[in-house]
């Protein structure tokens, strides 16, 4: 009975964030600015980091890791929704948004893996200055990125196999606008007592992991800065590092109250809003926070700029 159920659904159907026409026109309009901003922006810092030898740096180098990360993040889900967004009936295939609920939750994992592997940069750099190329030399950066990678889309094939063989026939109208694992949960009919347990241990270990390796990082950064004695050379220390934190507190605090809870626990309102933070704003303040405080990203967009003026 339960592979009669699943086979029947062939596509699922979004409530969206609203129902009136006129406001889809403009969730439209706001979010395909946003998806043009976040990608001129992501793509701006891999260009910059390409065009100028300074910036050839393990520091640079996550930097566009991550920026390539939320240029794929966003491209994921808001592409469908802004297609979505002018029809009156937001649907999605079965295989689409699986495909969709994978590479969201691969990418997003990874890219908490890689926030982890960025304070660790920043921790090599401020303790152990003088041996920072050694450690962090271009095979070590490059076994960092793999590895985060790994994590993060094993994460997602965990959870995208297991939540893609329960049975839904309850109902197939999804009350959200993308394919994530909470909303999928509510409309399964069996138990998804395994489901939510793995993710807890699964994903909450790559979240909660990736946090509490980021704190740990920290802690010694912090102790290390306390003992410089200016006030100039702590500042100069810990301005390295405040970019990298924002973003840190901003997605796992976001990231942390979606998935570390139980199914019981989601309000799907309420999350859908928690979503949007995480989804749409982080991957478009990013490259804001990275750059506005980062002279040497200044610098080389206006090298870069003051170089086409004079074309």
């Amino acid at each position: 009975m339960e592979y009669t159920n699943r086979t029947r659904v062939t596509e699922f159907v979004f409530l969206g964030l609203v129902n009136t026409p006129s406001l889809n026109v403009l969730i439209f309009l706001v979010f395909a600015v946003i998806y043009l901003i976040t990608l001129t922006s992501n793509v701006t810092i891999i260009v910059l980091v390409k065009l100028d030898s300074r910036l050839h740096s393990p520091m640079y180098f996550f930097l566009c890791y991550l920026a390539l990360i939320e240029i794929w993040y966003t491209t994921a889900t808001i592409p469908k929704m802004l297609a979505n967004s002018l029809q009156e009936r937001k649907t999605i295939s079965f295989v689409g948004c699986f495909m969709q609920m994978f590479f969201f939750v691969s990418l997003g994992s990874t890219e908490c893996a890689l926030l982890a592997v960025m304070a660790y940069d920043r921790y090599a750099a401020i303790c152990n200055p003088l041996h920072y190329s050694v450690i962090m030399n271009s095979r070590m950066c490059l076994q960092l990125a793999v590895v985060s990678g790994s994590v993060g889309f094993t994460n997602g094939l965990v959870h995208t196999v297991l939540t893609s063989r329960l049975p839904f026939c309850k109902s197939t109208t999804i009350n959200h606008f993308v394919c994530d694992i909470p909303p999928l949960l509510k409309l399964s009919c069996s138990d998804t007592f395994i489901n939510e347990l793995l993710a807890f241990l699964v994903g909450g270990s790559v979240i909660m992991g990736s946090f509490v390796l980021t704190l740990i990082s920290y802690a010694y950064i912090i102790t290390t800065i306390l003992k410089i004695r200016t006030a100039e050379g702590r500042r100069k220390a810990f301005s390295t590092c405040t970019s990298h934190l924002t973003v840190v507190s901003l997605f796992f605090g976001t990231v942390t109250y979606t998935y570390i809870r139980p199914t019981s626990n989601y309000s799907l309102d309420q999350d859908r809003v928690i979503f949007i933070i995480y989804s749409t704003v982080t991957p478009l303040a990013n490259p804001f926070i990275y750059s506005f405080r980062n002279k040497e990203l200044q610098g080389a967009f206006q090298k870069v700029m003051v170089k086409n003026t004079r074309i």
